[in-house]
């Protein structure tokens, strides 16, 4: 596997909404967090490209749920993060933490002139 780079903000939200729904983080799961923690609509294919690629790098893993007649005979597939995903949203937070540091006068202020 070739190294990581640093996640992207989308990365990052989706690998916190994961965390957040805990055994029950499945696609539409996902969404749904994210939808009522940011108030940002979200398009369905872009949630899951974006968990494809995260397991694709190892930050999370599924696993697929037994199929039902209510899902037209389709599993569901449930995520779960890794600890190198772990790792890598702590790197993310830690980095947005780094940069807001010294800025509390100016962000308080609510303008940047």
């Amino acid at each position: 596997m070739a190294p990581l780079g640093p996640l992207g903000e989308f990365e990052a939200i989706v690998v916190m909404a994961v965390l957040h729904l805990g055994e029950a983080a499945a696609g539409t799961a996902v969404r749904e967090e994210i939808a009522r923690r940011t108030g940002r609509a979200v398009a369905r294919g872009a949630v899951y490209v974006t968990l494809d690629r995260l397991e694709a790098k190892g930050l999370l893993l599924s696993r697929l749920d037994k199929a039902t007649p209510e899902r037209g005979g389709h599993p569901r597939r449930f995520f779960k993060v890794t600890t190198l995903g772990l790792k890598q949203v702590r790197h993310a937070l830690a980095t947005v933490e780094r940069m807001r540091a010294g800025l509390e006068p100016l962000l308080a202020r609510g303008d940047h002139s």
